[in-house]
């Protein structure tokens, strides 16, 4: 199962406090992700990322972008997944919602 990219989305409490804490970290904003007035952004640092989030959520979630999110969400179900969130639509766009043993959430989001 091919997830796509890979990146820590953080629940953060003031997003230009964390800006300046992860550029500290070496980490750059993408600029065509997002900004501090839409109160989210994806950074990079080499081939890491990390997305910040303010209020948008309550807590870090692990993010993966396949190319297909309906194909990993049919095969998380086939092997008995709860899906929480469920892909809308039959094509385009897209995100589902998981949560692993522990109760971490992971989200698929195609885009």
């Amino acid at each position: 199962m091919d997830l796509g990219l890979f990146s820590l989305s953080l629940a953060v409490k003031n997003i230009e406090v964390s800006k300046e804490f992860y550029e500290a970290l070496g980490f750059e904003a993408m600029t065509s992700c997002g900004s501090i007035e839409e109160k989210w952004l994806i950074m990079k640092n080499g081939q890491t990322m990390i997305g910040l989030f303010e209020g948008m959520f309550e807590e870090n979630i692990l993010t993966f972008n396949p190319s297909d999110v309906r194909s990993v969400q049919d095969k998380l179900a086939a092997h008995g997944v709860d899906i929480d969130v469920p892909v809308k639509g039959d094509s385009g766009p897209g995100h589902c919602i998981v949560k692993d043993p522990d109760g971490n959430t992971l989200m698929f989001d195609q885009f």
